[in-house]
């Protein structure tokens, strides 16, 4: 399997510094501050960069384990929101809800959701992030 990669460049102190973040072969880039990470200023962040991860593990996951159970999904839209808070620690993340929405034809619900508790389960990202995040939460919906 390759090795993947992700890079970051900051320039300045804490608060008023900036910088920059980019995937190893240059498919997202972005800027990112103190304001966009701490505050609501523009830019990403890191936690962004997790959440779009974690989303993009599971809807991927999710679509495997819907079509290994003979469900071929027309589409899986997934969204991971990441909480930072303070801890005891100092920041962490400490909660991230995962929300889903399939559009998976000749599926009951029950189904649905047992087979969307399973991806999140073995999602790579799911099982990275488990360890050290408090909670990992799912709301799972047929489209």
């Amino acid at each position: 399997m390759p090795i993947r990669s992700g890079s970051a460049r900051w320039q300045g102190n804490l608060t008023e510094g900036s910088g920059t973040v980019r995937t190893g072969k240059g498919g997202l880039q972005g800027n990112y501050s103190f304001k966009s990470r701490f505050e609501e200023g523009e830019g990403t962040n890191p936690e962004e960069l997790i959440g779009a991860a974690h989303a993009g593990c599971f809807s991927m996951a999710f679509s495997k384990a819907l079509s290994d159970a003979g469900f071929t999904p027309t589409s899986v839209d997934s969204t991971a929101k990441v909480h930072l808070g303070q801890t005891d620690a100092g920041f962490s993340v400490t909660k991230i809800d995962l929300e889903t929405t399939g559009d998976v034809p000749g599926i009951d619900e029950p189904t649905f959701l047992r087979i969307a508790e399973e991806a999140k389960a073995n999602c790579p990202i799911s099982r990275l992030l488990a360890p050290g995040v408090q909670e990992i939460t799912l709301s799972a919906k047929l489209a």
